[in-house]
């Protein structure tokens, strides 16, 4: 990698690379701009099925195992919506279409970790912490990436530099750094217990000090109240709301990511975030252009297109990584649904992705190319992705990739293209 960018550097010269010595060159005008771009990561937690999200149409193995649950070909009733000759999208998720076409929209399908676990909760561990069988390390990648960003303009990052969205702070920002958590649905802008006077005076005074618990409860406290005000301050119509009468969105995901699109695109300070979606373990009753997984997808897509109209130009900036704990199997199972699997696909949305593209190796389907006989083989490790996304959309040098990927060793130095230059 680091023949890599020396070639970057010379390529850049003259884009904002300044002369500090007779053989050395400072990285000034990339730094800053990485400090301005954003990150999502929107983890699908139950194993996700890749082979219906992005179809091998072209295959008569990928038939052969699907009896019921197949989705026919581009112009068949209920058929996938072709990507390129090879692979169709699931109809579902047609809401993305567009992007796919104005090439904001990618896959890297037959990847996945190299963990042989088919546990739900050992898998997503590894996923999070991206150290694949080693369940001792502390804390996630995301959290040890914000450790290790260029700072934003202006100096000291704050607390709400990175945002997860749910009930808990999940493992992937577990760490050192403070990680503000919000909550989903319409709890995100309602008032908690330290909201109340009192309640927040008997906690200032018992945080008044300036050890480390003080100060991490300092920075959460600022970390809320500032989303609130972002939230509320862009907040719906009043007479909009009323008209809702109380009903709930269509679909929760739509809404989160709706909601976060405005705080990203109203708060210049929010550079990471993260949200997950359940109910992807789909045993039984699977379906196929409609059905069980269909319903599940259809919001997904729509909120995926929500949070990318949301952010506006911000957009542009801006990379989102859909991932998922592990694939599903080839072979559809005697209940219509499918079981815990190997190989997956990842998505990558955004204005510097490489888009209308399927990238990494596909190893097929046939009886001799599967894993242990019935799985989807990996030929991406799932790091190599999120390295990439690291180094070229947010600047990271080889050191800061060593720290964010551990284990990783030679892996995040194969490089995908999944991003544009």
């Amino acid at each position: 990698m680091l023949r890599r960018h020396v070639l970057q550097s010379a390529a850049a010269f003259g884009a904002g690379w300044l002369p500090v010595g007779p053989r050395a060159w400072a990285a000034v005008g990339a730094t800053a701009r990485a400090a301005q771009r954003r990150l999502v990561v929107v983890f699908l937690r139950g194993a996700v099925d890749g082979l219906s999200v992005v179809v091998p149409y072209s295959e008569p193995a990928y038939y052969r195992a699907r009896s019921s649950i197949a989705l026919g070909r581009p112009g068949a009733d209920g058929g996938v919506l072709d990507l390129d000759g090879r692979f169709g999208l699931h109809p579902a998720l047609a809401s993305l279409l567009p992007a796919w076409q104005s090439g904001r929209l990618a896959f890297v399908h037959a990847s996945g970790s190299p963990d042989t676990t088919r546990s739900h909760f050992d898998a997503q561990d590894y996923m999070e912490s991206a150290t694949p069988g080693r369940k001792a390390t502390p804390d996630g990648w995301l959290n040890r990436l914000l450790g290790v960003l260029p700072p934003p303009p202006g100096g000291r990052a704050g607390p709400t530099r990175a945002v997860s969205v749910g009930p808990v702070l999940p493992r992937i920002c577990a760490g050192r750094q403070p990680v503000a958590n919000i909550a989903s649905g319409s709890g995100a802008t309602k008032p908690t217990a330290l909201d109340r006077p009192r309640v927040a005076d008997a906690f200032d005074a018992l945080y008044a000090g300036d050890d480390k618990m003080a100060q991490a409860y300092r920075a959460s406290q600022q970390a809320h109240r500032e989303m609130i005000d972002t939230l509320r301050g862009d907040a719906p119509d009043p007479d909009m709301q009323a008209a809702n009468n109380g009903a709930s969105l269509p679909s929760g995901f739509a809404d989160d990511a709706a909601r976060l699109a405005r705080l990203m695109r109203n708060d210049a300070r929010v550079q990471l975030a993260f949200m997950a979606v359940g109910g992807w373990d789909t045993h039984a009753n699977q379906g196929a252009a409609s059905g069980a997984l269909a319903g599940r997808l259809q919001p997904l897509g729509q909120g995926l297109a929500a949070l990318a109209t949301g952010l506006g130009p911000v957009f542009d900036e801006t990379t989102v990584i859909v991932m998922s704990e592990f694939g599903r199997t080839v072979h559809q199972n005697g209940n219509g649904g499918t079981d815990h699997g190997h190989g997956n696909a990842m998505w990558l949305l955004g204005g510097r992705v490489a888009g209308g593209q399927v990238h990494g190796r596909w190893p097929g389907l046939d009886a001799s190319a599967l894993y242990e006989g019935r799985d989807l083989a990996i030929t991406t490790d799932f790091r190599q992705v999120l390295a990439e996304v690291c180094e070229r959309h947010l600047d990271l040098r080889d050191a800061q990739l060593a720290e964010v990927f551990p284990d990783a060793g030679a892996i995040v130095a194969q490089r995908l293209g999944v991003l544009r230059a």
